[in-house]
């Protein structure tokens, strides 16, 4: 796993990228290996944290990740279905599950084929208050 989440050409990491790795890593733990990804990502697609499988750039995930997130806060603000809540993306070999962790962030979840999701589900949405905690102004 690439256990970190800065790119050093990029900008510097975020403050509390620490803390939040440690919330990543705890939900990566919480749900028995069914998720293998995990990143903090603002809105706009900027990378807070991340726990990624090798290979794969925090970057452009998150920029995708906030790219399908605000499509759906489109949608469901165009069908009236109040606030986006989560998505979720099924493919052939696991799934993508993003859940709002406050204002302006987001937790980005993969998880492996067969993943038990009611278990992703509520550890993701313990994690996103976490963060969401972790990122509020003291």
């Amino acid at each position: 796993m690439n256990q970190q989440s800065f790119n050093p050409e990029s900008q510097r990491e975020h403050p509390h990228a620490s803390r939040i790795r440690s919330v990543l890593r705890a939900l990566m733990g919480a749900t028995g290996g069914s998720v293998n990804a995990a990143a903090a990502i603002t809105s706009d697609g900027m990378v807070i944290a991340s726990v990624l499988q090798p290979g794969v750039d925090p970057d452009r995930f998150a920029a995708m990740s906030a790219s399908l997130l605000a499509l759906a806060e489109r949608e469901i603000d165009e069908i009236q279905r109040g606030d986006l809540r989560q998505l979720l993306i099924e493919g052939t070999r696991g799934a993508v599950l993003l859940v709002q962790a406050g204002d302006d962030a987001v937790l980005a979840v993969s998880t492996e084929p067969g993943a038990l999701m009611g278990k992703v589900f509520l550890e993701a949405r313990r994690a996103a208050g976490e963060m969401k905690t972790c990122l509020e102004p003291t």
